[in-house]
């Protein structure tokens, strides 16, 4: 039976957690609490001194804020958690400082109840047995397999195939996750070691897991998502544990009482519907083949495919216009064709329109993206390069008999490609959608038109009945009036970034905009960009937990669409057992409160965001199509002597840097 979620730290330490989460997470407190202590008398220096961060990936901004060290009475009688549990973790270390752990614990039970207490000592925990309440539970606390017990002697390997004589002391034992489900050395999970949990069953143990947090890195399997390592450890129909020891006791809280045992079969594709952003790009290469399959495996309702065009006219799905974003073409032989193109970016590029199909399919390897590889966060190394290209009639091809409810198609440059290229791009997909048969009389799927020009909108709207998206490609904190009029008159709905509805100053959330509010009031949709579940993409106010974020959004906002990166994260959001509950959501699934956070610190003035103006949305029509420039060699690019002349300088300036380099 799953009993609980514990948040631990050593009572005689003075690294850990800060009183901040107690109090921040008051709605939290049915859960089981930990301690952040050094006791002594009421008259000890201890009392002059205040906790500061001590795990660098958290903020050390509530370090000036004098949180105090507090004794286990004070936390009963200030945060009057349910139940405390205490880990002693060196009881021989204060014996040899003439301090005594167990006549601590046997004072304090005397005061308090307390309801766990565990060490990584036998010699500790059977001192105690006798003298503690039966309410207390002795938990042994395993530590890495090779190490001694100082106790015994023996390694805690060695104590864990004797259970029976644990048992002897304890009434259970809390181990290190790795112990149960352990990794390769390059992060992937192996298969479990079921017997650990099993084994301890069988021996009358309750058995806990520990070392979660949010924050750091665990094995790729669970995609960046913290909510999916805990229910591997209880909800994966062989075994589960009786508890976890948490950092961050909101997401296990979410996975017992929100998440388990969930109808995985089930595919609903209402509100919010979920939108792939490449499609499955958290975990494939982006536009591959295998993003796609994953994304529709994964639940997404909709996959998006981004058009670029090839040097033969060949619309593709693609991230980025620029090939060195997202795949090797600079490791091939094909980087001879870098050029400067300042219609699309001021830095060198090779750009998709550089390269026919044919050269592009048979010659480059994708490359996964990682846009939180600044903090060292890399995405699926086993599949960094998998996965084939698209052409945009083969994405067609392949959603056409999927359980989607749509499709969606991303252009961009299309004014370029028909001044520069004399290549119409809303023509083209507009015939490519009706050669596939995409119109109602042959498929059931929706087809949106996505773009940051609403001159492409409205060229779509002039030509076809499709759903058009007109993406904010930048951060606002409103619409006025005249520019929500204009946006409905090419727009059925509006794509904004997810800091454009919770405002974000140095990773804390100050403010929810009015965005939303306004968008819907006019009758638009409003999608959020971009959703990603590692956890420096996220504000501090959101716990590291991606679901978290997707509930604020969702339940705290109300947005109609969530684009992600990771559509099984957002799937599994939408079966979740504790949606739609109203007054009886558990505090756990209770949406954050914009500000929060900030209310405990003071951070500097910013200038507020503006708001979006009818000038910002207005646009000439799109340009008409060029004369298609005749074709190029292999050996030329399609643009400009001034290009190729751009291409000349950058590499020797390359080179020269290259030698300099060398000779420094």
């Amino acid at each position: 039976m799953l009993r609980g979620v514990f948040s631990i730290v050593g009572i005689s330490t003075m690294r850990g957690r800060k009183r901040k989460l107690s109090s921040l997470l008051g709605s939290f407190l049915l859960l089981q609490m930990g301690l952040v202590m050094a006791q002594s008398t009421s008259k000890s220096p201890w009392k002059t001194l205040s906790v500061t961060q001590a795990i660098y990936s958290r903020t050390e901004r509530f370090d000036a804020s004098n949180y105090a060290i507090l004794r286990v009475t004070d936390v009963v009688s200030q945060i009057k958690p349910p139940a405390i549990w205490l880990n002693v973790q060196h009881d021989i270390f204060y014996k040899e400082h003439n301090l005594s752990m167990r006549n601590f614990i046997i004072s304090v039970s005397k005061q308090v109840v307390v309801n766990y207490v565990s060490s990584p000592e036998v010699g500790f925990l059977k001192s105690i047995a006798p003298r503690v309440s039966s309410k207390t539970k002795l938990i042994f606390r395993f530590l890495d397999e090779t190490l001694h017990d100082p106790s015994t002697n023996q390694t805690y390997n060695s104590l864990l195939r004797n259970l029976t004589f644990v048992k002897t002391f304890a009434s259970g034992i809390l181990v290190p996750k790795n112990y149960i489900w352990p990794v390769s050395p390059d992060n992937y999970l192996l298969p479990p070691n079921t017997s650990v949990v099993t084994d301890a069953h069988k021996a009358g143990l309750e058995i806990y897991a520990a070392d979660f947090a949010n924050d750091n890195l665990f094995s790729y399997n669970y995609s960046f998502d913290p909510l999916a390592e805990y229910l591997s450890f209880i909800d994966n129909g062989e075994f589960s544990v009786d508890g976890v020891v948490s950092d961050f006791p909101i997401t296990p809280s979410e996975a017992i009482g929100c998440f388990f045992h969930l109808n995985k079969s089930s595919t609903d594709h209402g509100k919010p519907v979920i939108i792939s952003h490449y499609g499955a790009s958290g975990d494939y290469p982006d536009c591959t083949d295998l993003a796609y399959q994953n994304a529709v495996s994964d639940g997404a309702d909709i996959i998006d495919c981004p058009v670029q065009v090839t040097q033969d006219s060949i619309l593709i799905c693609m991230s980025s216009i620029n090939l060195m974003d997202d795949t090797n073409v600079a490791n091939t032989q094909f980087r001879s064709r870098v050029s400067v193109v300042p219609q699309i970016q001021s830095t060198p590029g090779i750009f998709t329109f550089n390269l026919t199909w044919d050269e592009i399919q048979n010659n480059i390897q994708p490359v996964i993206s990682s846009p939180e590889s600044n903090f060292k966060l890399t995405r699926n190394p086993r599949y960094k390069t998998a996965g084939n290209f698209m052409k945009l009639a083969d994405f067609l091809a392949f959603a056409k008999d999927k359980d989607l409810s749509g499709i969606l198609i991303s252009v961009q440059y299309a004014a370029f490609m028909a001044e520069n290229l004399g290549f119409s791009a809303t023509d083209a997909i507009i015939t490519a959608l009706s050669e596939a048969g995409y119109n109602k009389q042959t498929t059931a799927l929706d087809v949106m038109i996505q773009s940051i020009d609403s001159s492409v909108l409205v060229n779509f709207k002039q030509k076809t009945k499709y759903k058009l998206v007109y993406m904010i490609d930048e951060y606002v904190s409103d619409a006025l009036p005249s520019s929500l009029a204009d946006i409905k008159t090419f727009a059925d709905a509006v794509a904004v970034h997810k800091g454009s509805i919770y405002a974000v100053d140095e990773y804390f959330i100050t403010n929810q905009t009015n965005l939303v509010e306004h968008l819907k009031a006019a009758g638009l949709l409003v999608y959020v960009y971009v959703l990603r579940n590692e956890f420096t993409s996220q504000p501090w106010d959101f716990f590291a937990d991606a679901t978290v974020e997707i509930n604020s959004y969702v339940a705290g906002v109300g947005v109609d669409g969530l684009i992600t990166d990771f559509p099984a994260t957002a799937r599994r959001y939408k079966r979740n057992s504790c949606f739609n509950l109203g007054n009886n959501t558990p505090v756990y699934m209770e949406t954050i409160q914009a500000g929060g956070l900030l209310q405990l610190i003071i951070p500097p003035a910013r200038p507020p965001m503006p708001a979006l103006n009818v000038s910002d949305v207005v646009e000439p029509p799109l340009p008409p199509v060029a004369l298609k420039p005749p074709p190029a060699s292999p050996a030329n690019s399609p643009h400009s002597a001034a290009a190729r002349r751009t291409t000349a300088s950058v590499f020797a300036l390359l080179l020269v840097m290259l030698s300099t380099f060398l000779l420094v």
